[in-house]
């Protein structure tokens, strides 16, 4: 270090994560660049340092805003941080609107939640956390920094999920609050982002397989095609639809995946909970289906030769009916593999409720200098 950068003012900036999953990969990547983000958009004269950790700060279901920015203070005072924001997935409300932030000057502290965000939770993130350290030292009246140039409302205005700013100006603290329509729709999307479909997918593997085991039996039965030749197309999407609601319920009963309201879980969030849920499973299902669907498409033109087909139907046969074939015997074959999604890893397939946050491996927490493994 150079005598000049020993001369400039240091200002460590806390980020933490909680709890330890979607919102420790965000704050990960978000570390990485938010030293150069903060000189940029703050104070190049000063000596920014960022420090992240998680697992002092716990998800307060219960206790609110209020409560996480006390046990966020808390963890700031401990550590002789300057500020500090909190990067959390929990679906926050004010005033029965998505919140999207809040800021307490007093405390020092801020926290973002990230399904208010949207999809594009990391690029919002980076956008958002700048300006709120911002605020944070402004209104704190600490001398490192000059004074904002932009109002709160305008500092918002570069997070496309806020919709207006709440607070006093002399008291510090502020929300910054979606619309009612619109930011329910995006903490919807963002809360179905930050549980990882794809994870939900990968966790139904042995699913897939038996799936694909009773639609290859399927297939060399001619019953199979005589129905799928008979039915219309509307009995066959409802059937498709039945089936698919039929895996996502049995998933949800037989994994304990849904969330009862309690005295830590108030009964909206607990409905925010599942309402993710469902939409994660849904999604992965849908994904799986077509997977499915797709390689039972290529099994029926390998096994089943036209004609011998046009000899069962009676008639001349095209792509046509070997996509029927494949829309039905996938199907049926997914309300088998229903069935043997009770054999699915526990594990893998609870990580798909929202309410449920396994510890991602390798995160390290700087407050006990230890790295966690995933539980």
């Amino acid at each position: 270090m150079t005598q000049s950068e020993q001369d400039r003012p240091e200002i460590v900036v806390g980020l933490v994560a909680t709890p330890p999953d979607h919102p420790a990969r965000v704050a990960a990547r978000l570390t990485t660049e938010l030293t150069s983000g903060l000189a940029e958009r703050v104070n190049a004269d000063v000596r920014w340092v960022v420090r992240e950790g998680w697992g002092e700060v716990a998800p307060r279901r219960d206790g609110g805003v209020e409560a996480l920015l006390d046990d966020l203070a808390q963890r700031r005072a401990d550590d002789q941080w300057d500020v500090a924001v909190c990067l959390t997935d929990l679906p926050l409300h004010a005033d029965r609107v998505p919140l999207v932030a809040q800021t307490s000057a007093r405390r020092r502290v801020a926290v973002l939640s990230l399904p208010a965000l949207g999809l594009h939770q990391l690029r919002a993130a980076r956008a958002a956390v700048p300006d709120l350290v911002s605020r944070l030292l402004n209104e704190a009246s600490d001398q490192r920094v000059p004074p904002a140039g932009r109002a709160p409302a305008e500092t918002a205005s570069r997070v496309p999920a806020v919709h207006r700013v709440v607070g006093e100006a002399d008291t510090g603290e502020r929300r910054y609050v979606a619309s009612r329509l619109i930011g329910r729709l995006r903490l919807l999307i963002g809360m179905v982002r930050a549980n990882r479909p794809g994870r939900a997918l990968l966790g139904l593997s042995k699913l897939l397989v038996g799936a694909f085991g009773t639609a290859a039996f399927a297939l060399t039965t001619d019953t199979i095609w005589q129905m799928g030749a008979a039915l219309g197309g509307l009995r066959l999407a409802v059937i498709m639809v039945l089936g698919l609601t039929a895996l996502v319920a049995w998933l949800i009963v037989a994994h304990d995946l849904w969330e009862k309201p309690s005295r830590e879980t108030p009964t909206e969030l607990a409905r925010l909970f599942n309402l993710g849920t469902i939409l994660t499973l849904t999604l992965a299902t849908v994904l799986s289906y077509v997977v499915l669907f797709v390689g039972t498409v290529l099994v029926a033109a390998l096994l089943i030769d036209t004609s011998v087909l046009e000899q069962t139907l009676q008639r001349p046969v095209d792509l046509t009916d070997y996509l029927t074939l494949a829309w039905i015997t996938s199907s049926l074959a997914t309300v088998g593999g229903a069935i043997g999604s009770g054999l699915e890893n526990e594990e893998t397939v609870r990580a798909a409720a929202y309410g449920y946050h396994p510890h991602p491996d390798g995160w390290r927490d700087e407050k006990s200098g230890q790295s966690h493994g995933g539980s």
